[in-house]
């Protein structure tokens, strides 16, 4: 069993990547995740790497996309500005099924914002955040452990599914210190790279493209992104639980606040309020079914986000009207805290048991 060491997330994202082979970094400063920059930069000689400081975000991408197709496990990181420069690049990749890693430590916005975290990019990463029909496989950890094993995981499931893969981090994890145990990385057996652009002496040339002209071509290759997609949903849902069992009021949080919302449901556990919380960590895939479930035996569920409401327009999807959907969130970078969670979460618990008993 490995040490505990003590490191700043976005170090973690750093190093993880690293460990699971990535090879190929390119990148542009932007706070608050200008760490990941900064120790590819050292750490990418060590290993025999490339390391380049684009001379932009759209550079940074585009370099990403080449390097992929080359056949190297290749990684950008930015915060919420630079990624949304990002975007025509990440869609290119989708379309031309290169994998890849995407790094969001989230900032405030829209605009230049702040320079706090934040979880106002929801929409941006699960939704497609470009042009056209494709999906992002969204991983969102809430403490360091995880950002160490999911950003392991983000690389073989790029090149499982040939896709680009996101890490949606914030600028308080990217920034905080804590513990963690570095497990290390074991290479899962994955489809061989047959489609990579090495030089085609000896063999029939091949194309990595995201243009498709003739008569219902295009459909096609969309239609095959929504298999891999659905593929996805049934195989890579990630979600975890705490105290649901018995709970009649049950909130729904990702990421940082997450965090703040399990100290907040102990809190109500010291009052004999029987509230629980349900983390999804792929925010696409999206746990639908396991929020479904859960939904047909709670009296309420809450959904507590650092924005101003967007993964609870999943979370409303997901339920069905099986039972009633709160919402609590605070926009700009400011940071909830569990006193002001336990107070929301007792005023509708509350209110949804006089409703119910009236």
């Amino acid at each position: 069993m490995s040490e505990r060491i003590l490191m700043k997330g976005n170090e973690v994202i750093a190093e993880a990547a690293i460990r699971a082979g990535c090879r190929f970094y390119a990148g542009y400063p932007i706070t608050p995740q200008n760490e990941i920059p900064e120790y590819m930069s050292r750490r990418m000689e060590e290993v025999g790497g490339i390391f380049i400081q684009a001379e932009s975000e759209l550079a940074a991408i585009n370099m990403v996309f080449g390097a992929s197709a080359a056949g190297a496990r290749a990684m950008t990181s930015s915060s919420s500005p630079g990624v949304s420069l990002k975007q025509e690049g990440i869609s290119y990749l989708a379309g031309a099924e290169l994998p890849s890693v995407i790094v969001n430590v989230q900032r405030g916005g829209p605009g230049l914002g702040n320079i706090s975290g934040s979880q106002q990019d929801y929409f941006q990463a699960v939704k497609g955040g470009g042009h056209g029909d494709y999906h992002l496989l969204v991983y969102a950890p809430y403490n360091h452990q995880e950002m160490w094993e999911l950003t392991m995981r983000a690389f073989d499931k790029a090149d499982e599914y040939r896709t680009p893969v996101m890490i949606l981090a914030d600028g308080v994890l990217g920034q905080m210190m804590e513990p963690f145990r570095p497990v290390e990385y074991v290479k899962p057996d994955l489809p061989q790279k047959d489609w990579v652009l090495d030089g085609c002496e000896g063999r029939e040339p091949r194309v990595v493209k995201s243009l498709f002209l003739g008569e219902g071509e295009l459909e096609r290759h969309n239609l095959k992104l929504k298999a891999k997609y659905d593929r996805m949903k049934q195989k890579d849902v990630l979600w975890d639980s705490f105290m649901t069992d018995d709970a009649e009021t049950v909130i729904i949080a990702f990421g940082m606040a997450a965090r703040v919302c399990l100290s907040a449901v102990r809190r109500l556990r010291k009052k004999g309020l029987p509230a629980g919380l349900f983390r999804p960590v792929t925010l696409f895939p999206f746990p639908e079914k396991e929020v479904r479930d859960l939904s047909d035996r709670v009296r309420g569920v809450i959904v507590v986000e650092m924005n101003l409401g967007q993964m609870v327009e999943d979370v409303r999807l997901s339920v069905e009207g099986r039972a009633p959907v709160h919402f609590y969130g605070r926009s700009g970078g400011s940071v909830i805290t569990p006193e002001e969670v336990a107070e929301e979460v007792e005023n509708v618990f509350y209110r949804t048991a006089s409703l119910l008993v009236t």
